[in-house]
């Protein structure tokens, strides 16, 4: 493979799971708040296609408002969890480069982007959401788990060659960090960004701010449905 993954500093320390066979398509998941691409890598190697690559960059470590300034690894500085929260412009902003410099990496390296799914749980989830929709590249999907669109007050719509975007969103209904109206509220938003058909919204009876077999199994299908094997 050409290409160094030197030049692309998420790309570096990512968990990267190898397809079985060529890969002619790639998943690029995000942790949430706190967490670390590891636990992420371990579930979707349980759903991994063969010919699929699974990319699960780690977050750089920042201080974060809502956790007293503390240093955890996060995406963008996060002030509160509701949707009249304040949000961290810039740092959303950035967080999306970075992400959209893995998919360039990728496409340089013989994946186009129409052949990548970008996926992500919490606060990944959302920074998959807005690095999809503010992308040049078309992609193949979003599994957007247990989150909300940022800057969802002032969105523009979705780039051009986004606009029929397939995007599942997956959320528990007794979440208590991301309520699920909050998720809801998310998903019609999104109907009035791309296409409204190609937004799906799947709810879990009982479900916290965790996933479960069933959504894994929503999102397995989801990766076959649009990275089939060529």
């Amino acid at each position: 493979m050409c290409g160094n993954n030197m030049s692309v500093p998420l790309l570096a320390e990512a968990v990267t799971l190898s397809g079985k066979e060529k890969e002619t398509a790639a998943v690029i998941f995000l942790h949430g708040l706190g967490d670390t691409g590891h636990g992420w890598a371990e579930s979707l190697a349980k759903i991994q296609p063969s010919h699929v690559k699974i990319i699960c960059p780690h977050a750089p470590i920042i201080p974060v408002t809502l956790n007293m300034r503390s240093m955890v690894p996060a995406w963008f500085d996060l002030m509160g969890l509701s949707p009249d929260s304040p949000e961290d412009e810039s740092g959303i902003k950035r967080a999306a480069e970075n992400i959209k410099a893995i998919i360039e990496h990728e496409a340089r390296n013989g994946i186009p982007s129409n052949r990548i799914i970008l996926g992500g749980f919490s606060q990944g989830g959302a920074l998959s959401l807005y690095t999809a929709l503010t992308c040049q590249h078309p992609l193949a999907g979003v599994v957007a788990l247990s989150c909300w669109l940022p800057l969802h007050k002032s969105f523009p719509s979705a780039s051009g060659c986004n606009k029929n975007l397939p995007i599942m969103q997956c959320h528990g209904d007794m979440d208590a960090m991301i309520p699920r109206q909050f998720g809801a509220m998310t998903a019609e938003k999104l109907k009035f960004i791309v296409n409204p058909q190609m937004v799906t919204f799947k709810s879990y009876p009982g479900l916290g701010h965790s996933s479960c077999p069933e959504e894994m199994a929503a999102v397995k299908e989801f990766i076959e449905k649009h990275l089939p094997r060529v």
